[in-house]
């Protein structure tokens, strides 16, 4: 990778590679001129790095100009001014390193308020961004209706094996295809709006720090899927990922339950950022953007597992299997907290 850090004009101490994330490659790399994060774009998920590209810088330039004051993750640009490096087939891109660290699963509501302020913030300062300067980075990445489709034809065409063994799992599935059809209706009010959605608000996706003994989430990060959408998007994957104690990866799923307290804490940190931006119409649909992102997730693991795991791919056989079974007994638990 020394070319690459010739490029960037950087006196490298060592590397650090990041073992996190299902998508990128990430390095932490030490120089003389401070630390950075140097990452990888991986070209078979994201077709178009360039817009990726376009985006985070749209989105930096409107911040440099509106909120200097906020803690933004701005692209480094190598000596030639350049923020995308393709070199030998892969996309290469940098950041300054940021100093705070992620959480994989949260602890506290607390950390849920923190997190979910965080992340209404970034779409709230983001309000007067014109929608058209931003391009889409993965083509309906959350179209429920598209997913669904995409469901339907697994069970046709999937792997007939694994059809068989997941007959309970698909009839579930089936059976609650109203959250598309709310979804679909939901779309289509005129009081709903697109915004700077992060669209993957996992809480691994902030970073936390102690300020005067207070944990803080500081800085929202990763921002490959950042690009027009609805809100919930953002305030369903919070649902998804921090009101359960567990990752998806759990297989015993008598863990897989629910914090209301961590659900009462995501609402108001939200809000908190994003009630004066949101319509009443779009605030009636806080739970159900729960709803709809847990189901799409147990959706998107199943047709994976379906279709032999030609996207998520798996370690283990069945993983994807396991997975979705967490993501329906999650919608299961999540649904009771109404």
């Amino acid at each position: 990778m020394e070319s690459i850090f010739e490029l960037y004009g950087w006196d490298v101490i060592d590397t650090v590679q990041l073992h996190q994330g299902l998508i990128n490659s990430t390095y932490i790399v030490h120089t003389a001129k401070g630390d950075f994060v140097l990452q990888t774009i991986n070209h078979s998920i994201f077709k178009n790095p360039a817009a990726i590209d376009h985006n985070i810088n749209t989105i930096g330039n409107y911040i440099e100009e509106n909120h200097p004051n906020y803690l933004y993750t701005y692209l480094v640009p190598t000596k030639n001014g350049k923020t995308l490096i393709e070199w030998e087939g892969k996309y290469y891109r940098a950041f300054h390193k940021i100093d705070g660290y992620a959480l994989s699963v949260l602890e506290t509501p607390h950390q849920a308020k923190e997190a979910a302020s965080q992340f209404g913030q970034f779409t709230s300062i983001l309000n007067g961004l014109n929608m058209a300067k931003l391009k889409i980075t993965l083509s309906d990445f959350h179209n429920l209706s598209l997913r669904f489709d995409q469901f339907s034809e697994s069970i046709i065409h999937g792997n007939s094996n694994r059809i068989q063994d997941s007959k309970d799992a698909i009839s579930f599935l089936q059976a609650n295809n109203w959250i598309v059809k709310q979804y679909e209706k939901y779309i289509q009010h005129p009081d709903t709006k697109q915004r700077v959605t992060h669209h993957d608000t996992k809480i691994s996706n902030v970073l936390f720090k102690q300020i005067a003994g207070i944990e803080k989430a500081v800085c929202v990060i990763d921002l490959d899927t950042v690009m027009p959408g609805y809100f919930i998007s953002d305030i369903g994957d919070m649902c998804r990922t921090c009101l359960c104690a567990v990752t998806e990866e759990e297989a015993n799923l008598d863990l897989v339950k629910v914090d209301s307290s961590k659900w009462t804490a995501i609402q108001e940190g939200y809000l908190s950022e994003m009630n004066s931006v949101l319509s009443n119409f779009e605030k009636d649909h806080l739970f159900f953007g729960g709803q709809f992102m847990i189901y799409m997730q147990a959706l998107r693991f199943l047709t994976d597992h379906l279709n032999n795991d030609i996207y998520y791919g798996a370690k283990k056989e069945g993983q994807n299997y396991v997975r979705a079974l967490n993501q329906i007994r999650l919608l299961e638990v999540y649904n009771k907290l109404k």
